[in-house]
């Protein structure tokens, strides 16, 4: 059987099986791993047998079995092994428990549970990141620009909290819900960026990783109309992700400036716009409107020199008044050093290459690069395109890098991509 039918099953079914384990057995540490070693199992028994017909309902049975021997191996957890065992559904029946069927999409109830209020919001978005949406830690330690030890420390100590709590993973109440969207809003989020962006690997984008943070954030919009950050994110993710076609050449990225705009998806621009159309009106404006509006001015421009600079460098302004962050400043001096002068740009990312988590970080050393390059400081910009091309973990960034590297010249530069 070829590996990827059961990639496919499992990368479907996932989320289904680990809600039910939670809402079953409630330890996610316990439930992640489970699970796991069901998938294991699957990957072991389906390339004899073939996928059962009810590949769901199998894998939640395997699992569960995994549980009930991890808890009658642990005397400590002598009690609760009769509970479970109690609940446990017959072996004869392959079908699922009831609650694992009462909904089509397990995913954004999952996202909701998991974001659990006894964590941090990065140990929230980090952990169901991992739990549910599938992600590497090197994956997660990329988006928050720590190193994977990091990460992998962060990570083991949100379950211990989980675990220490006695968490139980119900639905928020009235008042834990705006905490909870606000987490799983930056969950979606880092999904469709770690899918836009690879970080690693030979790939430029995961467009099913892109869709899917898009299709959890249409079907949260859906759910609540009237929220305007979900309205901005999923608005962001339209005009982000219909430059995804044009994004590559084979294997090799394809930077903003050098991109053949017929070849974005313009119905996904103009729904993007339309959204933001309607919810920029009505009064409140976070981070992710701000976001999507960046993105719309370059939607909209038909082409490279055609960009409205100076617009982008005061939207720029206002989102790193309303949301800063090191990646807000290292996006907004490339802006100031397209609309002002390389010097502008060179002075606004003079911190963050003083910052050491930033220094770690590839793309302060590429943009850098590309501002020393504009300036037209060409031993500068060679050094700068080099430590860039070593740090990032991206063979079709580092072939960029290498090639920008190589051909360095006093004059302006690709931009992002």
């Amino acid at each position: 059987m070829d590996p990827r039918v059961v990639e496919d099953v499992w990368r479907r079914e996932s989320p289904h099986v680990l809600a039910a384990l939670l809402r079953r057995y409630g330890d996610l540490g316990d439930c992640e791993d489970a699970a796991q070693e069901a998938a294991e199992a699957a990957a072991r028994q389906w390339d004899s047998d073939g996928v059962p017909d009810n590949p769901r309902g199998w894998l939640i049975r395997v699992a569960s079995r995994r549980l009930i021997d991890r808890f009658r191996a642990d005397s400590a957890r002598a009690g609760r092994e009769e509970a479970v065992a109690a609940a446990q559904p017959g072996d004869a029946h392959l079908a699922p428990p009831a609650d694992n069927v009462q909904h089509d999409d397990d995913t954004l109830r999952l996202l909701l549970l998991c974001c659990h209020p006894s964590l941090s919001r990065s140990s929230q978005v980090a952990l169901t990141l991992h739990a549910v949406a599938g992600l590497t830690t090197a994956q997660i330690a990329a988006t928050y620009l720590v190193p994977e030890r990091t990460m992998t420390q962060r990570l083991t100590r949100a379950r211990s909290t989980l675990r220490a709590a006695g968490a139980v993973f119900g639905l928020p109440t009235e008042t834990e819900l705006p905490s909870r969207i606000a987490a799983v809003l930056d969950v979606c989020h880092l999904l469709f960026t770690e899918g836009h962006t690879r970080s690693t690997g030979d790939a430029v984008v995961d467009s099913d990783l892109a869709g899917e943070a898009v299709r959890l954030t249409r079907q949260l919009h859906a759910a609540i109309p009237d929220h305007d950050e979900v309205a901005g994110a999923l608005a962001l993710m339209l005009l982000t992700h219909a430059r995804a076609a044009a994004r590559t050449d084979g294997s090799d990225l394809v930077p903003l400036a050098e991109q053949d705009r017929s070849r974005w998806d313009h119905e996904r621009i103009a729904e993007g716009v339309r959204i933001l159309e309607r919810v920029l009106p009505r009064g409140h404006v976070g981070r992710f409107q701000l976001q999507a509006a960046i993105a719309a001015v370059h939607a909209e421009a038909t082409t490279w020199e055609s960009t409205d600079w100076q617009q982008i460098c005061l939207l720029y302004a206002m989102l790193e008044r309303v949301a800063p962050s090191p990646v807000v400043t290292l996006n907004r001096a490339v802006a100031v050093g397209m609309a002002l002068g390389p010097e502008s740009g060179l002075a606004v990312i003079q911190p963050l290459l003083d910052d050491p988590a930033m220094r770690r970080h590839h793309r302060t050393h590429a943009v850098h690069a590309h501002l020393l390059e504009m300036a037209g400081d060409v031993a500068g910009a060679v050094d700068s395109y080099r430590q860039a091309a070593q740090l990032t973990t991206s063979r079709p960034e580092q072939r960029y890098l290498n090639a920008r590297m190589r051909n360095v010249r006093p004059s302006p530069a690709p931009g992002p991509a």
